[in-house]
């Protein structure tokens, strides 16, 4: 809903009733990940998508109906006949999408939702999807409390207090992790039972990548990063060249040592920490501070024997071999690029493999499912 939040909120704000269509599971090779979601608004425009084209038709269609009858509905979209002319996933994936009637009356808490995502701060919306009576009922779970005290909530999902006080606790746990998906309970909140299925949707905020050096090369790669949905930092210790007007994709360009920067910024699972330097006096620091953050993806540019001489220093510093395993150097894919905006895009697309798991050779070379089940 990230993607779309702009407009739907204008829809929101002038009094309209939308639909709204949210991809809640998939299974198999699917085509869009649980959170994808398309709008239809009372007029017939739409934006979106659910599908990458697959059954958004259908999906169109269903909106419509859905808003006329004010009714929310979870329909499962599978693979298509051998034809590929009946509504289904040509991929071979199957789909479970909420569609649902979206308004200030239905949906009041949209306007918080909307203003939480914008400021950066974390925040879940849990919705009953499946349920008897119960299908639509929303509660938003603010993660933005300061630690010690319980965070802020508004709707609530049942008419008792038991369900509402376990989808808090699972929604803050899997906020703090970015993770959407559905969860299971009984009428009363029980883990065990699974009377009600209630999809529960994170907004975190943008993961960061951290680029150290200021070299044309960070320029692409900062460009690559904001494209990704990174919130991009560039950093690097010489005034000269660390500048705004030569990083205007970056978020904010900061002109410090980068160890220094690296011990004082937050650094999380999904941090990304590209490091081009390739100056021993930059890179071994920063690296000395990288590897022992719990960052997802740490890469050095450089050669193969610069690599082996920045070992070496490493390890007189002081880190152990499973810190040094960590470091992906040279930083990025095999790609043959040689352009500033080429190597951007063999640097950018291996914390995508490391995040998904993905062998990194080409598709015709390989067999069986494109995506993970």
């Amino acid at each position: 809903m990230r993607d779309i939040l702009g407009q739907i909120e204008k829809w929101w704000d002038a009094g309209e009733t939308f639909g709204l269509a949210t991809v809640v599971r998939t299974f198999h090779s699917a085509p869009r990940e649980p959170g994808a979601a398309l709008a239809v608004s009372a007029g017939g425009e739409v934006i979106g998508s659910v599908s990458g084209g697959c059954v958004e038709g259908a999906v169109y269609e269903l909106a419509q109906q859905v808003c006329q009858s004010g009714e929310p509905v979870l329909q499962r979209y599978g693979v298509s006949d051998d034809t590929a002319l009946s509504v289904g996933l040509t991929c071979g994936g199957i789909i479970d999408i909420f569609v649902e009637p979206v308004s200030k009356e239905r949906y009041p808490q949209l306007g918080e939702v909307a203003a939480a995502i914008k400021a950066g701060q974390p925040v879940a919306v849990a919705t009953v999807i499946d349920g008897p009576g119960l299908a639509g009922a929303r509660r938003v779970i603010s993660g933005s409390a300061p630690e010690g005290t319980p965070a802020a909530q508004d709707g609530t999902l049942a008419a008792g207090d038991r369900l509402d006080a376990a989808v808090d606790s699972d929604a803050r746990g899997m906020l703090a992790q970015g993770l959407t998906a559905v969860r299971h309970y009984g009428e009363h909140g029980e883990r065990r039972l699974d009377e009600l299925s209630v999809f529960v949707q994170s907004f975190a905020p943008p993961p960061r990548m951290l680029v150290f050096g200021a070299i044309d090369f960070a320029a692409a790669v900062a460009r690559a990063g904001k494209f990704l949905g990174y919130q991009v930092t560039v950093c690097d210790a010489r005034p000269v060249f660390a500048t705004r007007a030569r990083f205007p994709d970056a978020d904010e360009v900061v002109v410090q040592w980068p160890h220094r920067y690296l011990a004082s910024t937050p650094v999380d699972e999904r941090t990304v920490i590209c490091v081009l330097t390739h100056d021993p006096k930059f890179d071994v620091p920063v690296l000395e501070v990288a590897l022992r953050t719990p960052a997802g993806y740490i890469g050095a540019m450089g050669s193969r024997r610069t690599h082996e001489d920045r070992l070496a220093r490493l390890r007189e510093a002081g880190l152990a071999e499973e810190e040094l395993a960590r470091l992906r150097s040279p930083i990025g894919l095999d790609l043959g690029a040689r352009t500033p905006e080429e190597t951007a895009v063999s640097v950018a697309a291996e914390p995508i493999q490391i995040r998904w798991g993905g062998s990194g050779r080409p598709l015709t070379d390989t067999a069986g499912r494109i995506h993970g089940s």
